[in-house]
């Protein structure tokens, strides 16, 4: 028996407004099955017979968008069914603005330890021109009442590169990030999604996003002012305080096995990546029929390989060649040495203490570095 994941996911696929830049698995929240599906959750949950989780980590959709009622069953099943007894981070999603006092009262009596808020801008303007239902006053109450309510891991995400967006904007947007004093800050430039409202705008030439170099520019003057903020860049898009590393995002750059749980959800047990189904009625039906996974893909090892280095390079410590080694048996030098070479040559990444990492060039073209190592 290989030893049980310590880290699960827990999908809530509801909003109560579809962003126009959004691929992820989610429906609007009105008139749909909420209860049901929530009973579904926990009964697949309950099929997995977990071993103690050290990461939990509740995302969407948008889970905020339950009610006080629907997060109380949801929170008080999961400590039910869970072993949170070696717990170190339990993170929930959500929206400035969805947080009533009675919802925050419901995180303060679970375990929840962390907070992430889907911030993406302090810009009403820009708030509105990508669909998001709340406004920068929303952002400072919701922040001031998690305080108040002694959650002090707490983390934003931003979004950079919007449509229209100067520089002058972004400076603006991280200086008001950086005000909040908070221990955690996610910035991602803006990706078109197929499916997307963004998506059809720009085929239609109506979105006018900035030109790479101003992109460019935009990432080195947030890592400038994180760094001068005492934030580490742990990982592409992440900045920290020491200490406050999403835990549970590190478990995916480290390329672990995890459970997921949810409509939609991806998991990775037993060498075995999986999907749910999705629509929502598809979910409850596959759930009482005893197996929600709407696909399994059992990967290679050379798949394994490449999951290794394309993930593990996001992160600032980069990969260890002795710990490649000794999980996948296979000379690290052999396989991927003049790959490593190339790179070093074109000032993408550096190898120091037995470690393969990008440079800050490196991170900007993330995806196109990570991409050289699939081999074909």
């Amino acid at each position: 028996m290989t030893k049980k994941p310590s880290s699960a996911y827990i999908h809530i696929p509801f909003c109560t407004q579809i962003c126009y830049y959004c691929d992820f698995s989610k429906v609007f929240i009105q008139n749909q099955p909420v209860d049901a599906y929530l009973q579904a959750l926990i009964s697949e949950i309950k099929s997995y017979q977990m071993g103690p989780l050290k990461t939990l980590y509740i995302g969407g959709g948008t889970p905020s968008a339950l009610s006080a009622q629907q997060l109380s069953y949801l929170l008080t099943e999961l400590e039910r069914t869970l072993d949170l007894s070696q717990l170190e981070e339990y993170t929930i999603e959500a929206n400035p603005g969805d947080l009533t006092p009675d919802k925050i009262a419901v995180f303060q009596s679970s375990s929840l330890n962390r907070v992430s808020l889907g911030v993406q801008t302090f810009d009403d303007r820009h708030l509105k021109q990508i669909g998001r239902s709340h406004n920068q006053a929303q952002i400072y109450q919701t922040i001031a009442a998690l305080k108040a309510a002694h959650f002090d891991n707490i983390s934003i995400d931003l979004i950079y590169a919007l449509p229209g967006q100067t520089l002058d904007q972004v400076k603006e947007n991280v200086k008001k990030a950086l005000a909040l004093d908070i221990p955690h800050l996610s910035l991602y430039s803006l990706i078109l999604e197929h499916h997307t409202v963004f998506m059809n705008k720009m085929r239609r030439g109506k979105l006018n996003l900035p030109t790479e170099d101003l992109e460019a520019e935009m990432f080195e003057y947030i890592i400038g002012q994180m760094e001068a903020h005492g934030f580490e860049h742990y990982e592409i898009s992440n900045f920290t305080k020491p200490g406050f590393e999403s835990r549970h995002n590190l478990m995916y750059w480290d390329n672990v096995e995890y459970y997921g749980c949810g409509a939609g959800a991806s998991g990775y047990l037993d060498g075995v990546r999986y999907q749910n189904r999705v629509p929502i009625q598809h979910y409850l039906k596959a759930v009482a029929n005893g197996n929600a996974r709407l696909n399994e893909e059992v990967l290679t090892k050379q798949e394994m390989m490449e999951e290794e280095l394309f993930l593990g390079l996001r992160k600032k410590s980069g990969v260890s060649i002795e710990r490649f080694e000794s999980k996948f048996q296979t000379s690290f030098a052999k396989r991927y040495g003049a790959i490593v070479s190339d790179l070093q040559a074109s000032g993408l990444v550096t190898v120091t203490d037995n470690h393969v990492r990008m440079t800050k060039k490196g991170l900007f073209l993330g995806d196109t570095v990570a991409e050289r190592f699939i081999l074909d």
